[in-house]
């Protein structure tokens, strides 16, 4: 399938209610209005093709580029394309997306530890949406790495811009939930930081309270493991 295929078929499973959504979410330039969902669908049948996500990116559609960055290889993804993937991005809702593939290539502890000292605000918040998506999933990276992180968010978040405020919270809640070491440490940083401030305009979107996210993520895990061990009983 090619991307002038693929766009008739966004094109066709688009609505004027989803795209009124992404609108409220701040999403810039064409869209069809595909739900993920939808999109989730698509991704799982097309599989990893990385290009043909080259080819949907160039399309500048928002709902092609959101699928692009679903079916992308990131052990195939160059430096070269994702900083043009990241000079495109005009709203969070991309730049999180791409943020998302980037912290599974070999680029993403790079491009966390760049970004985040961006002064551009959508970059920043990417650098630290990166950093989030290390903290969970990249086993590789030693905790020591996130320890500095843990002080440097306490110290800025209150001054930094709306959206990178969000990303810094994220990425303290993601901190805390990796290891009992890191916890302890994120745990009393959030406690010092008190009520993080984001303006998420016309949209229902909360900015979770750090603290108390991380121990509801913890307890979830612990019920989530005591149900495969009685299952295994």
């Amino acid at each position: 399938m090619d991307a002038e295929t693929l766009l008739r078929e966004l094109e066709s499973r688009g609505s004027a209610q989803t795209r009124k959504t992404y609108g409220r979410h701040g999403v810039r330039g064409p869209m069809f209005g595909v739900s993920y969902k939808d999109l989730d669908i698509l991704a799982k049948r097309l599989k990893t093709n990385h290009l043909l996500a080259l080819e949907l990116w160039k399309t500048e559609n928002h709902d092609a580029r959101i699928l692009a960055t679903m079916i992308a290889d990131p052990a195939a993804l160059k430096a070269g394309e994702l900083n043009r993937w990241m000079k495109d991005v005009e709203d969070h809702v991309v730049g999180d997306a791409v943020g998302g593939v980037i912290a599974r290539s070999r680029h993403g502890k790079s491009k966390a530890d760049k970004w985040r000292e961006a002064k551009g605000e959508l970059l920043s918040y990417v650098g630290w949406s990166i950093t989030a998506r290390l903290a969970m999933n990249d086993a590789e990276l030693e905790d020591e790495y996130f320890k500095p992180l843990v002080e440097q968010i306490e110290k800025r978040i209150h001054a930094a811009p709306n959206r990178t405020r969000y990303g810094m919270n994220g990425a303290l809640i993601a901190i805390g939930v990796r290891s009992a070491a890191l916890r302890k440490l994120a745990l009393a940083a959030a406690r010092r930081i008190g009520k993080v401030e984001v303006d998420h305009g016309d949209t229902a979107c909360k900015t979770p309270d750090a603290a108390a996210y991380i121990k509801k993520t913890l307890a979830h895990r612990k019920q989530q493991a005591g149900r495969k061990r009685a299952a295994t009983k």
